[in-house]
């Protein structure tokens, strides 16, 4: 049985967020998460963000720059799951985001790994 959680004790993901960044997720969410409803998409919100840094469009990618840090945008590449990235924007972000020197090379993508 589980128990309920008084609605002023349950944080929604968005919580966190500016109302600026809210509306940028719900709006990139609706075009880049496009397997899943807004509302189910919001909930992880690092994943909506990680869609756009990886197959973002030029305007989306200033919308993302502007709305987030440089440390937020740090974060979600440090949370990635593998297939998040595709190895041209993993190695851009780490780049950009001075995570890789220049000349550097990234990380490697996250690996999915499967028990033996």
């Amino acid at each position: 049985m589980q128990e309920d959680v008084p609605q002023e004790l349950s944080y929604p993901p968005l919580a966190r967020y500016t109302a600026t960044q809210q509306l940028l997720l719900r709006d990139f969410a609706a075009r880049y998460i496009w397997w899943k409803t807004v509302d189910e998409a919001v909930e992880y919100p690092e994943r909506i963000l990680a869609q756009v840094m990886n197959m973002g469009t030029y305007a989306d990618l200033g919308h993302l720059l502007t709305a987030w840090t440089s440390e937020e945008l740090r974060q979600v590449l440090a949370q990635a799951e593998p297939g998040w990235f595709n190895e041209r924007s993993w190695a851009f972000w780490h780049l950009r985001l001075a995570l890789t020197p220049i000349n550097g090379t990234p990380p490697p993508l996250p690996q999915r790994t499967f028990p033996e």
